[in-house]
């Protein structure tokens, strides 16, 4: 009876030990989509803000300068397509938001707008066409922080590429 007690009770630790370790590695595993998913989501978050930045500055300089000027376009709607594929669906959202009010911003003041070679937007003109864009980043910034972090307070400004005034806020 003594080794029926120990056979069990060997066997009866074993399989509580099999299962911990298939449910640490389930677990485990899990936590790492999640992580590769965030990073994901980092690159692909920053690199969308990235591109707004540049081509509102770049639409500006021209502006100001009375110049020609160029941009990727196809790089840009390849951006909003990377960030929209690892975004939750919330987010997803507010970057399709995002896009349409920056295709309001190209028709007044961007390729399909006005020519800043001939016709060159004011400060205060390009700052009026940048209003909407500047108020969808917004949106799609705090979605951003809280799909991140439940504890990421909400921002109640805009950030770099806004040409939509330095003063004022949404």
């Amino acid at each position: 009876m003594a080794v029926l007690d120990t056979l069990v009770t060997t066997a009866a630790g074993a399989l509580s030990a099999t299962i911990g370790v298939l449910v640490g590695g389930i677990v485990t595993h899990r936590a790492q989509d999640r992580q590769w998913l965030r990073d994901k989501q980092l690159i692909a978050y920053q690199e969308l803000i990235s591109h707004y930045a540049k081509f509102t500055m770049t639409i500006s300089r021209a502006h100001a300068d009375r110049q020609g000027w160029d941009y990727d376009w196809g790089e840009w709607s390849a951006t909003l397509t990377r960030a929209s594929l690892v975004a939750p669906a919330d987010v997803a959202a507010e970057i399709e938001n995002f896009g349409k009010a920056i295709d309001d911003f190209l028709d007044r003041a961007g390729w399909r707008g006005s020519d800043p070679r001939r016709d060159p937007l004011s400060e205060e003109e390009l700052a009026q066409a940048n209003r909407a864009p500047a108020q969808a980043q917004v949106q799609l910034v705090n979605a951003i922080r809280r799909s991140l972090s439940k504890d990421q307070k909400e921002l109640p400004f805009w950030i770099g590429g806004s040409l939509a005034g330095r003063h004022d806020h949404p």
